[in-house]
């Protein structure tokens, strides 16, 4: 097994020119008051799809031969993934199955289907969607790319903090959400290129924290599916590809409560006027919550997605009111 290095996200980043979004980095006069910290905010809710899981999706796809292009790409996802697949495969003319949890938001399930794809639902509590994927691809004759644990995949979500650190120079810490950790790994590629003494930080849900428990115990650490707001980070394990470079590359993983997790969607909403999911606020809730040690600093934060049902978000909203 070769582990992707930061030529890798070079080349990702030249496959995406002109079918990914740079997304814009926004700054809260605000939030820069609150942390004592001048904050970078890489909105990749603004991506296509409306999460940074394009920028892996296309990439992996870009790379099929003409038989892969022909049979298609199963994946399975809770939604973002999903949706980045279906679109990647839709620019590029080949069929898509997805396979999805049944309680998966329901406008990520919709917008899958409107991508093209079509959804296999399963129970994320009972069934296992790795072996169901495995299943589909053998029979179908697809190539099953999976949402974190692949080399194409992690080598193009690195290219959006490439895209964050050439606007920015070098910063001091950078705060990343993690679950599989694909965005993590690329990421870590990306700023020990760019900014090696950045310190870098993966956040999890802290009824999720198998990230967390792996970088303390020098293996993969595997947890049965955890109840969180942030469906994107509901996890079992890092990847074979994700976990060495995270081990080595990442200073560590911080966990934060569902509760912080929507403290920061309602900043998200009523000062930088922004829909961010729960799984997209782990990295601002974990800097939120470290009050005022980064004063001083020029900070990143990546928020990864803004793919979240309306009637979902407003009630979280509100009882956080």
């Amino acid at each position: 097994m070769q582990l992707p290095t930061y030529p890798d996200v070079i080349a990702a980043a030249l496959r995406l020119e002109g079918f990914a979004h740079q997304t814009p980095v926004f700054t809260s006069r605000t939030l820069n008051a609150d942390t004592g910290a001048e904050v970078f905010i890489k909105c990749e809710n603004l991506q296509r799809t409306g999460s940074f899981k394009f920028r892996g999706a296309f990439n992996a796809l870009s790379r099929f031969d003409e038989q892969q292009r022909k049979a298609g790409v199963v994946a399975f996802s809770s939604g973002n993934h999903a949706q980045g697949i279906a679109l990647a495969a839709s620019l590029l003319g080949m069929p898509a199955t997805i396979v999805m949890p049944a309680d998966a938001p329901a406008s990520k399930v919709t917008a899958t289907r409107g991508y093209g794809a079509s959804v296999v639902l399963y129970d994320r509590f009972t069934e296992d969607r790795e072996q169901i994927g495995r299943t589909l691809a053998v029979e179908h004759g697809m190539t099953l790319i999976p949402p974190y644990d692949h080399p194409h995949i992690l080598a193009g979500q690195g290219t959006a903090a490439k895209e964050l650190l050439e606007f920015t120079g070098p910063l001091d810490a950078l705060f990343v959400g993690l679950g599989g950790g694909g965005m993590l790994s690329g990421t870590a590629l990306s700023t020990r290129a760019l900014s090696p003494d950045c310190q870098l930080f993966g956040v999890e849900p802290e009824a999720g924290n198998d990230g967390q428990r792996s970088l303390r115990s020098g293996s993969i650490v595997h947890i049965d599916t955890p109840a969180t707001i942030a469906d994107g980070a509901q996890t079992q394990h890092l990847g074979n590809y994700t976990f060495p470079i995270i081990r080595d590359r990442v200073n560590d993983i911080l966990t934060v409560s569902d509760a912080e997790l929507v403290a920061s969607m309602k900043f998200f909403m009523q000062r930088m006027k922004m829909v961010v999911e729960p799984t997209g606020c782990l990295g601002l809730a974990a800097l939120r919550g470290m009050g005022d040690q980064f004063r001083g600093k020029r900070v990143g934060v990546i928020v990864t997605g803004g793919n979240v049902d309306f009637q979902n978000f407003a009630t979280l909203i509100q009882e956080a009111s």
